[in-house]
């Protein structure tokens, strides 16, 4: 074997390996093999007094990976890595480096921003070394992460029912208790409009005397309205064409965006499907990836893509359809690393794939296609038409749009709203005086800012400049999964333990947990990933900042105290509280370590199923376990037969054979496996991220 390559994910190593030929062999790391220990000051594993030092080992699941691995460099001339084209990627490359004892002359990294076979042979032209400053980077972002989040989460539990805080998470948690809090405070406040019916269109009231006007009673509307005639004024007349401009290409934050406000997917789904056409998708004849990569904050695109597709534009809608490539102020927060969310091939339509794809995948590809298809299209016209109207010094003021041509509109129309609002043509009118058919008056009461969305939540992220493309998804699974917020008709509400986390943190950690300390400390990452900032300065300057508040919210903070459950302990009638243990929650006595009373539960009579025990005919029950519910024979002990329940397929595939995964029950609880077993013997553990 000449040439290893190492990527990331086993469902890019047989294409690619394709790609390259004969002389190329392509394995998987399947993701991280190192992470720090749990060793050391606090199990952060970084030596703290020694210059932050990390310490990390490969992880248990991964050994067998990486003693593969190793076999493998030494059956090679030159080794190749291949991971994510990304900081979070350059990591995994510097890990791969240091686990397999590569040598500076006897490696190569490459990226590639699609899985196609040009983009792979120009990408493997074209190597490098690691970028040290890329890995920095992210080190440093793991490390002020894991500080943070063991130290608060550690905090939390003790001190609070909140299993968790983190350096974004807690940030973001604090906008939706923000937000409601705002929402709970808010007074109405009323107002009114007046609006006149005309035998074609409708106009508002506007302006009193040439200033605009505010109507805030029922009083002050019924006055307006009694110095009203039914006669007005043709003011004024204005027509003018304007651009509606095409929407720029995806990044991560607005493809989560546009899929959950039109397919109504979270987050966590719209990246799971991305992730599949990136790393490609079967087609018949071939495998290849079907979009870039699905982690980004760019907007540009390629040359190459943009040539081809002007031409398919021109090819397909003609020559007055063709745009030009949309360019955005560049945000501060943006790594612009590589390029929009976008097809491989502008000539891979969806329906001429369709039939390959779920129709999940095929939703969000199309998604992907049109938009980014319209982006490179000419813009649409709109003929804008307002009309002002006199009536004793007070002024109503319609508007209306028809679109002359429909530009990009044509591709993308499904996507966005683009209805006609007709007005008259006024020039035609024998007089300039029109009369009215009706005037009334609209009662309304001002709104309070609305809840957050998936949508909302990541937007508010981005240009808060806190997280990256890779992590919203994932603080918005964590939120959810600790319970401190509640989705209610799609909006985010805080739970009792959410807002309680967040207030016990804003007293003692205001100073760090907030947007402008994040957002800075964002723009110092990337400082050091552009290598014009040390990560030790980072890391010290915070860890600095950060251990004498934790110290002194261990020493000050207030405990939560235990809920009663209304009951009285029949040993010593104080109230019974309900207690954390280490299996769980359980009833005792508030008077602890005075009384020791533990409220034993009650054994409830286990449900008989209706079904029969195929091994002693007796009636099948369902039974409490330590790991949850399960059915089994009513017989036990005499007869210990148990129902094996049908494993729960998933919307993941398995990343050593490609087959679903399924959630199943065993001994030791849920745990998530190749539904190919036993020929495929991979096991996804179920862990709690702090």
């Amino acid at each position: 074997m000449k040439n290893l390559v190492i990527v990331e994910s086993p469902s890019k190593s047989k294409t690619i390996e394709k790609y390259l030929g004969k002389d190329y062999k392509v394995l998987s790391s399947k993701g991280h093999i190192r992470n720090l220990s749990n060793t050391g000051k606090y199990g952060l594993g970084i030596d703290l007094e020694n210059g932050y030092k990390p310490n990390y080992i490969t992880l248990k699941e991964k050994s067998k990976v990486v003693k593969e691995l190793k076999a493998a460099v030494k059956d090679c001339d030159n080794v190749i890595l291949a991971t994510d084209p990304d900081r979070e990627g350059e990591a995994i490359s510097w890990h791969l480096k240091e686990a397999l004892n590569l040598k500076d002359n006897s490696y190569d990294r490459v990226v590639f921003n699609e899985i196609t076979k040009p983009a792979i042979i120009e990408s493997f032209k074209h190597p490098r070394k690691i970028d040290d400053n890329l890995v920095h980077s992210q080190e440093s972002r793991l490390m002020l992460d894991k500080i943070i989040g063991f130290r608060l989460s550690r905090l939390m539990q003790y001190k609070t029912d909140g299993k968790s805080a983190g350096r974004v998470q807690s940030v973001a948690l604090k906008l939706i208790v923000d937000r409601e809090r705002e929402i709970e405070a808010f007074i109405p406040k009323e107002y009114y409009t007046i609006e006149t019916d005309f035998k074609d269109f409708k106009a508002t009231l506007t302006k009193y005397k040439g200033k605009e006007i505010e109507i805030n009673s029922k009083v002050e509307a019924d006055e307006i309205i009694s110095k009203l005639s039914n006669a007005y004024n043709i003011a004024n007349v204005d027509k003018k064409l304007k651009n509606k401009q095409s929407k720029l290409p995806f990044t991560t934050s607005t493809l989560t965006q546009m899929a959950s406000n039109r397919l109504g997917y979270p987050a966590s789904k719209t990246m799971m499907i991305a992730q599949k056409l990136y790393e490609g998708i079967n087609i018949g004849s071939e495998t290849v990836g079907l979009i870039s990569y699905m982690r980004t904050d760019s907007i540009r695109l390629s040359d190459l893509f943009i040539n081809d597709t002007e031409k398919y534009i021109e090819n397909n809608y003609g020559k007055e359809y063709k745009g030009y490539a949309k360019t955005a102020k560049k945000n501060d927060n943006v790594q612009d690393a590589h390029e929009a969310i976008r097809p491989t091939s502008i000539d891979r339509t969806p329906e001429s794939i369709k039939k390959y794809l779920k129709p999940e995948e095929y939703k969000l590809y199309n998604l992907i296609y049109i938009r980014t298809l319209a982006s490179l299209m000419a813009d649409a016209k709109v003929e804008a038409t307002s009309v002002d109207l006199d009536n004793n010094d007070y002024t109503f003021h319609a508007t209306g749009q028809v679109y002359v041509f429909d530009g990009y509109l044509k591709v993308y129309k499904d996507y966005e709203d683009t209805e006609d609002t007709v007005l008259p043509d006024f020039a035609n009118y024998m007089s300039s005086v029109i009369v009215s058919d009706k005037v009334e008056k609209i009662q309304h009461f001002t709104e309070p800012k609305s809840r957050y969305t998936e949508a909302k939540l990541i937007a508010e992220l981005e240009k808060l400049g806190i997280g990256r493309p890779s992590t919203y998804a994932k603080i918005i699974s964590v939120l959810k999964e600790r319970k401190y917020v509640e989705i209610k008709d799609k909006k985010f509400y805080p739970t009792e333990i959410g807002v309680n986390v967040t207030d016990k943190l804003q007293e003692f950690f205001s100073g760090i947990i907030n947007v402008d300390y994040t957002a800075n400390m964002e723009n110092e990452l990337d400082l050091v990933a552009d290598g014009k900032l040390e990560w030790d300065t980072v890391v010290d300057k915070f860890y600095k900042d950060f251990e004498p508040l934790v110290d002194k919210a261990f020493k000050e903070m207030e405990k939560a105290s235990p809920k009663e459950t209304g009951e009285t302990c029949p040993e010593c009638g104080s109230p019974l509280v309900i207690r954390k243990g280490k299996y769980g929650e359980f009833v005792a006595c508030s008077n602890y370590p005075d009384c020791n009373y533990i409220k034993k539960e009650e054994k409830e009579k286990p449900t008989e199923t209706g079904e029969t025990c195929p091994k002693c005919g007796s009636a099948m029950v369902i039974r409490k376990g330590k790991h949850g519910n399960f059915t089994a024979c009513s017989n036990y002990p005499r007869c210990k037969y148990i129902k094996q329940e049908e494993p729960k397929e998933l919307d993941e595939t398995c990343p050593e054979c490609g087959n679903k995964l399924t959630e199943r029950v065993g001994r030791y609880g849920k745990f998530i496996a190749c539904s190919n077993y036993p020929t495929c013997k991979f096991i996804k553990k179920l862990k709690n991220n702090l």
